[in-house]
This record gives structure tokens, C-alpha cells and sequence, in this order.
């Protein structure tokens, strides 16, 4: 489902008479259906790199980064688009949305991409707001006018709204209380038992030990570390 092999890469100081720093080199990991491996690493190491690279938002400078099927170090940009339309998810730190569009239907909208039937979608996305806590007085309000920690439960819902087969989570329970961690956990054991294949970082160690089934340091793919 996600296969890395050999990804490396490098950031261009253009400010700075266009000098190269590497930052990563011969990354290599697998993460099968059903299995959730964690990143993990000193601050600084590359974890997030590695994860916006999976995620093409980062292009590699060398190797290969299978996702679904796709090479996303090779991909055109509309395919990469395709695949984060209906196969690959991503659960960042930060909730990116158009001002003014009601959270119900922020949630739902990964749903409508996919052609799922807007009863549905709305459904799905009610269920999912009422399970992370979200009073329902808010659903019909721009999550851009929400705290933080409501805004990273309506970025969770969006997130796990459609059921990808691959999904990238960027500490998923980072600042939650502990009823909402609970669900954050539980819906990752769903999306495992359904076969999603994920990749995340875990600060949380009790998060990390009860639903990854394996650790990867990324410092092992630091130039440093591959010379």
C-alpha cells in the first residue's frame, strides 16, 4: 500500500546562493493493509519530510514512493490530485479550509469528491462530529472561528470521513482531553480492521504502543546516519 525505496532528499537555499541541504537519504519502509507504523525520531530528524513526501507536497530527489499503486515521486500533478481524491488521506496539525463553508460540510466534503450521495455524506459527517464531541450549535458555523482543539477534531473528522486506503496521520491526538483521544484511537483501530494501510507520528507513547503494530526511526535516513 505505501512502499518508500530509497527516497532522499535535499532542500535549496535560494536566498543563499542556491546551497543544497540534505536532509534525508535512502529512506526505505513498507506499510501493508491493515498495519499502522510509526515515524519516529529526534525533533528535526525529517519525520514530517518524510510523511509531505508521501504526501507529494514535497518532491523526492531521488527514489521511489509507491502509494496505491502510484509512484508519487514521479506522478504528474493531476495524479497526484486523483490519488488524494479517493485513495490516500491526510491528517495534518493544521485545518486548511475555504472561509465561510459550514463545518458539517467541511467534513462532508472528502465524501461528495468520491460521488457518495450527499444524504450520506452529511450523515456520515454528523456521526462523526457527535462522536469527537463537537457541540452540534457549531456545526453550522466556519470551523475558522473555532479553537484549536475544535478545529484539529473537525480536521479528524474530515480526515477519517472517507474510508482511504492509505492514510497519513500527523499527530492525531496531540492537545485532545482524554474522551476525545479515545475516539481518535478507536477510529484509527476501525480504519485497521477495514485494511487502511497507515503511517504516522505518534508523540503520545501510550498512542503509539496501542495502535502501531511497528516503529521506524527516520534518523537511520539522515545523510549522517547512511554514510
Amino acid at each position: 500500500m505505501i512502499e518508500i525505496e530509497g527516497a532522499s532528499k535535499d532542500f535549496t537555499l535560494h536566498n543563499q546562493g542556491g546551497a543544497a541541504i540534505p536532509v534525508m537519504a535512502g529512506a526505505r519502509l513498507d506499510v501493508g493493509a491493515g498495519e499502522c507504523v510509526a515515524l519516529t525520531g529526534a525533533s528535526g530528524a525529517g519525520k514530517s519530510t518524510l510523511m509531505r513526501m508521501v504526501y507529494g507536497n514535497y518532491l523526492a530527489r531521488a527514489g521511489r514512493i509507491g502509494v496505491c499503486g502510484v509512484d508519487v515521486a514521479r506522478a504528474a500533478p493531476r495524479e497526484i490530485l486523483a490519488l488524494r481524491r479517493d485513495r490516500l488521506g491526510y491528517v495534518s496539525q493544521f485545518l486548511r479550509v475555504v472561509p465561510r463553508v459550514p463545518t458539517l460540510e467541511v467534513v462532508a466534503e472528502p465524501l461528495l469528491r468520491v460521488g457518495t450521495e450527499r444524504d450520506a455524506a452529511l450523515e456520515r459527517a454528523r456521526g462523526l462530529l457527535a462522536r469527537l464531541n463537537l457541540p452540534e450549535r457549531l456545526w453550522s458555523l466556519s470551523p475558522t472561528t473555532f479553537s484549536g482543539g475544535e478545529q484539529q477534531r473537525v480536521n479528524i473528522a474530515r480526515g477519517f470521513a472517507h474510508a482511504y486506503p492509505a492514510l497519513l496521520l500527523d499527530e492525531p491526538t496531540a492537545s485532545l482531553d482524554a474522551g476525545n483521544r479515545e475516539v481518535v484511537l478507536t477510529l484509527v483501530e476501525e480504519a485497521k480492521a477495514r485494511g487502511a494501510a497507515i503511517l504516522g507520528i505518534f508523540h503520545d507513547e501510550a498512542a503509539r504502543a496501542r495502535v502501531c503494530d511497528r516503529e521506524v526511526d527516520v534518523g537511520t535516513f539522515t545523510p549522517r546516519a547512511a554514510a
